[in-house]
């Protein structure tokens, strides 16, 4: 699922705790889909823009928001408001490291990536210079990223972000959809999204404008 996070204020200290738990885990925002939820902000907060400026500053990437409040100017910047949430979020605990899978390497530049394992839950892959194959299945709890297109010729549970360098032309390919998000270029579905129709099969996902398509692969 996307991460939220949810400021409260004093700005200047939540900022410089988050700063904290960066330091302990540089790449945990790398590459993940993140809502600000500013409904904890008074409504008279000045520069709410330049805040979320100064999250992005950090490598943190948003790709929506929610509570923001009308009178705020610029916030439509980072995507499309979302109404307020049912249920209050759960705050982030930043895990020290997150555990990686050993990437090969290869003299020279390499444009993909086969992995020829499952990729277990707790595990992240980040292959920002191409396609990515997993020959196995991507566990609930697992992620993997990548620049170009994701082939996974098992089922997908986990997450799967692709064209993460801004390629609206990636793809993500599976035998069975079954994931907690897919996203193409910051435009993300959750499980939740997904047609129910799709869920258990093999299926392909693009985009089109704005707008992420699904369709069964025969």
């Amino acid at each position: 699922m996307a991460l939220v996070l949810a400021p409260e204020p004093p700005l200047p200290t939540w900022l410089a705790a988050l700063d904290a738990q960066i330091a302990r885990a540089p790449t945990f925002f790398d590459g993940r889909p993140v809502l600000a939820d500013l409904g904890a902000l008074p409504s008279g907060t000045p520069d709410v823009a330049g805040f979320l400026r100064s999250l992005e500053e950090r490598g943190i990437r948003i790709i929506g928001t929610e509570g923001a409040h009308p009178s705020w100017k610029g916030v439509e910047a980072w995507g499309r408001p979302f109404p307020s949430a049912s249920k209050p979020g759960r705050p982030i605990e930043i895990p020290d490291e997150a555990p990686k899978v050993a990437l090969p390497t290869a003299g020279g530049d390499v444009s993909s990536l086969v992995i020829d394992q499952p990729i277990r839950s707790g595990q992240s892959v980040v292959f920002e210079k191409g396609d990515v194959t997993v020959l196995g299945s991507i566990a609930s709890g697992a992620e993997v990223m990548a620049g170009g297109s994701i082939h996974v010729y098992g089922a997908i549970r986990g997450r799967a972000i692709a064209g993460l360098a801004g390629n609206s032309k990636a793809r993500i390919f599976c035998r069975k959809l079954q994931a907690e998000l897919v996203a193409i270029d910051g435009v993300y579905q959750t499980a939740d999204d997904m047609p129910a129709a799709l869920v258990g099969c093999a299926v392909q996902a693009w985009l089109e404008g704005e707008q992420m398509k699904m369709t069964a692969l025969d």
